[in-house]
């Protein structure tokens, strides 16, 4: 665990009353460091954008490093890693938003910064169809090994949790509150088996409780740190619809699973689906394809492709760099081979009409 010292400045910045996200990173910018926020004095915290009155007396009042020193015990006692937006050990997802938390406590065996993490999310009021949806699809992501993400709430989310503690894949879940407990409490025992393979993750200090405005701030944490975010089943107004706006907002991936005109569980995917805020899910191929991950063992049969004889020098560079690289995007694979890119375009479509690649969103490219 990271030294006092600097741990009870970061904490003590958050516990002050009125400041969010964005203004903590102009404060601790201004003022060139975490502890210099509060040795600074009144009229030179004045001078900095955002800062009136009210928020100076509150800088330099002793209150909030009694709180922190309280917190340090606490997180101590549970072997809670408290991660600073400006360490190494903070995800890096989430270091792109300057409205990402300023701290973040964790409890558990996670790596946050695992290759593929697709968050899943939805109604607390989930089906059988949205469940047998979930049951298939992390079962097909486990050769993926990728970590699932969701917020340990009723319905959806637990499920997620659940079938991905059954399928030995790592999951995560965001929560709305502090360490000190879990809620609902009904899914202590899952919370517990979560911590093995993944773990809990929050913004909140302990004595914080899962009050309504703390679950739109959970929400952006998980769009923040996921890669993708599918929307199983919600209703036209939710959670999920939030969560689903906010991953737009941070231009990540979304997902929904339709379902029929008349489902009121599914109504809320189908609009995100109209609007064109999400791609259609049905099957963990829209998931690889919408991402451009490998199908699995795509890789390993691409090396034994059979090449026709008739090839171009320049159609046979690029099949292999592709093979290399197992995706390439087409300004990549411009610059690798110092190809003029309308031309690279023309040659990359006569590989697709001949079976050898396929195109991906993004301008990306593999092999088939």
């Amino acid at each position: 665990m990271k030294h006092n010292n600097d741990l009870i400045y970061q904490i003590a910045l958050t516990q002050i009353p009125g400041i969010g996200d964005v203004l903590t990173r102009n404060l601790v910018s201004y003022c060139g460091g975490v502890e210099n926020v509060f040795n600074q004095k009144k009229h030179k915290l004045l001078k900095i954008p955002g800062i009136g009155e009210k928020l100076a007396d509150s800088i330099i009042t002793s209150v909030n490093l009694k709180k922190a020193e309280d917190e340090i015990r606490f997180i101590e006692k549970h072997h809670i890693q408290p991660m600073f937006y400006l360490d190494d050990l903070y995800p890096s997802r989430l270091k792109n938003f300057n409205d990402a938390p300023t701290l973040l406590y964790s409890i558990g065996n996670a790596n946050l910064n695992q290759q593929k993490i697709v968050a899943i999310v939805g109604t607390r009021k989930a089906t059988e169809y949205g469940k047998s949806f979930i049951n298939k699809l992390i079962e097909d992501l486990k050769s993926c090994g990728c970590l699932i993400l969701s917020g340990l709430a009723f319905g959806i989310d637990i499920h997620a949790h659940r079938e991905a503690i059954k399928n030995d894949l790592p999951t995560v879940a965001v929560l709305a509150h502090g360490f000190d407990r879990i809620y609902p409490a009904t899914h202590k025992q899952t919370a517990k088996k979560m911590l093995e393979n993944g773990g809990l993750l929050t913004e909140f200090p302990s004595n914080t409780n899962p009050d309504r405005e703390n679950f739109p701030k959970r929400n952006r944490i998980v769009a923040g740190l996921c890669d993708v975010l599918i929307v199983v089943e919600t209703a036209e107004k939710g959670g999920a619809l939030i969560t689903a706006e906010i991953a737009n907002s941070y231009n990540k991936d979304v997902m929904a699973l339709p379902g029929r005109i008349s489902d009121e569980y599914s109504s809320g995917c189908n609009k995100l689906i109209k609007l064109n805020k999400a791609a259609i899910i049905t099957c963990v191929d829209d998931l690889y394809y919408l991402m451009g991950w490998n199908l699995e063992n795509r890789s390993k049969k691409s090396k034994q492709q059979v090449l026709p004889i008739d090839l171009t020098n320049d159609e046979l560079n690029i099949i292999q760099f592709i093979q290399l690289k197992s995706k390439v995007g087409i300004d990549e694979l411009a610059f690798a081979l110092q190809v003029d890119s309308g031309n690279l375009s023309l040659t990359l479509l006569d590989l697709e009409f001949k079976g050898l690649i396929r195109s991906l969103p993004g301008k990306y490219f593999e092999l088939n």
